[in-house]
């Protein structure tokens, strides 16, 4: 989709030309009980009272997510109006105004334009945001409409009448910095749909090598440094706990290192570190068979790392960024691991796998030590790593577990302004009780409470040498039923914490 930036302020003679121009529609909002204003006034003076009458006769209230679709209207050279409900004015907030433009852009789908107007942007001040964020998220969520996996159809359906050119109106002052949000937003929109691509893409051919030919190919034409570490040299850095999970299955295992420098030489990196798995059978302890073709979504803490590292480096952001990403299958075999079998990790500590199907951590701890080498000045883990994140939380908020109150809250900020959720859990040592094993230094599960906070506390033995986060998106990063997809999600967190730690 092609997007733009125009500078208009609906008060001015020559900028209410637009009400007039060419184009398949033009998307206007208004408010609950409130006056006209801004571009749905002027169309309603162009029009000599089409929208006032409609208010009048309550075909047009102004509800929250309502649309109402008018074509062919008097004095306006728009083949369309597409008028969108933002609420009671008093009640308009972030999650009004994203809520009002994911219902616009389903409407626009339904109208077939090819071309539209977008004026929502400058309809009123987001409480708490700049006129830069409703670009942005308008431009994110504009991509997010629009993506579709056809890749492995033979013959994909046509998209008929599909969305190919968005103008957003802005305010003359707000026009510089709604250029860079366009940028950003693209950016970010670009980075979602390559995680929903590697995720949505079946395990036989998303495989730890072809996460490693992408990371490749995202350095060649992003000017990144990619390092790929094959088996004997993950072997070599005695990575026993990650090599045990990749054993059982005939893809060779794979370490990604991708580093994006865009600040300070000596500048310590953020580190973002992703579970590869890129299909989970749960090895020896074998998953159920119903829905097990959803473990396909099992590396997409991999994906959004990816993505991420994609989005930065095309916003150019003036920070250094370091994506890990260690991948391999999990599948049985009889060279697989066992209940009952004791590995040895990078960092030395010994692990009980009392349950072959806890595996992301046993992979995820030897990226974890692996990374102190980089000195980070944080590091932010990604995995779908338990069912019981989806029980605690279900599928609207991340997991979010920090020993670190100023790194969860920059999380936690970051989640809220791009509109991707995470609420944070305990990770207390009170928990490491239930990690206890009378045969290693500790066991790779601890039974069925608190699930997903054991599993976070596992973790945890294996990063206390830097500020370290984990985010649990088992319930976030996919949806099942007709819907079935990867979401992108949270390459949308990610970024945004990255710029916020850019502006520090």
């Amino acid at each position: 989709m092609d997007f733009s930036i125009k500078a208009c302020d609906w008060s001015k003679a020559a900028d209410k030309a637009l009400i007039g121009g060419k184009t398949d529609c033009i998307v206007v909002g208004v408010f609950d009980g409130q006056a006209l204003s801004g571009a749905a006034l002027q169309i309603d003076r162009a029009s000599k009272g089409v929208l006032s009458r409609l208010v009048k006769t309550g075909e047009l209230e102004g509800k929250a997510g309502t649309t109402v679709t008018l074509r062919e209207v008097p004095g306006i050279g728009a083949a369309r109006v597409l008028v969108v409900g933002l609420g009671r004015h008093d009640e308009f907030s972030p999650k009004a105004y994203t809520e009002a433009t994911r219902a616009a852009l389903r409407a626009l789908q339904g109208t077939h334009a090819g071309d539209a107007l977008w004026t929502l942007a400058q309809v009123a001040p987001v409480p708490g945001r700049d006129g830069a964020w409703a670009v942005r998220t308008a431009v994110q969520l504009a991509c997010d409409a629009a993506y579709r996996f056809t890749q492995m159809k033979s013959k994909p359906e046509p998209v008929r009448g599909a969305l190919r050119k968005l103008v957003l109106s802005v305010a003359a002052d707000d026009l510089q910095a709604a250029r860079v949000a366009l940028k950003r937003g693209l950016a970010i929109g670009r980075g979602m749909d390559l995680a929903r691509d590697l995720a949505n893409l079946p395990g036989n051919v998303c495989t730890p090598t072809h996460l490693a030919n992408t990371a490749r190919k995202l350095a060649r034409e992003l000017k990144l440094k990619a390092e790929i570490l094959g088996q004997k040299q993950i072997a070599a850095l005695k990575m026993g706990s990650f090599l045990s999970v990749a054993k059982g299955s005939t893809e060779p295992p794979q370490f990604i290192v991708l580093k994006y420098e865009g600040g300070p030489a000596k500048a310590a990196p953020i580190v973002l570190v992703g579970k590869g798995i890129t299909f989970d059978s749960g090895g020896i302890s074998l998953k159920p068979g119903e829905a097990m073709d959803e473990m396909k979504y099992d590396m997409c803490g991999a994906a959004s790392v990816l993505g991420t590292m994609r989005a930065v480096a095309e916003m150019g952001l003036k920070l250094n960024v370091i994506g890990v990403v260690p991948t391999c299958e999990n599948m049985p075999s009889g060279n697989a691991n066992k209940p009952g079998d004791i590995v040895t990790s990078m960092s030395g500590q010994t692990i009980e796998i009392l349950n072959t199907d806890a595996e992301g951590r046993l992979i995820l701890c030897d990226a974890l030590t692996y990374v102190e080498r980089f000195r980070p000045a944080a590091v932010v883990d990604v995995a779908t790593l338990t069912g019981a994140c989806i029980i605690a939380l279900g599928h609207v908020n991340s997991g979010l577990f920090s020993k670190s109150d100023a790194l969860a809250d920059q999380l936690l900020e970051a989640g809220r302004n791009a509109g991707d959720t995470a609420w944070r859990l305990p990770v207390e040592d009170e928990y490491q009780e239930q990690l206890k094993s009378n045969f290693a230094d500790v066991a790779n599960i601890g039974g069925r409470p608190a699930g997903s906070v054991t599993a976070a506390c596992f973790l945890a033995r294996f990063a206390g040498k830097y500020e370290w986060a984990h985010l649990d998106i088992a319930g976030t990063a996919w949806k099942s039923g007709a819907a079935k997809g990867a979401t992108g999600r949270p390459v949308p967190l990610l970024t945004q914490f990255l710029m916020d730690r850019e502006g520090r």
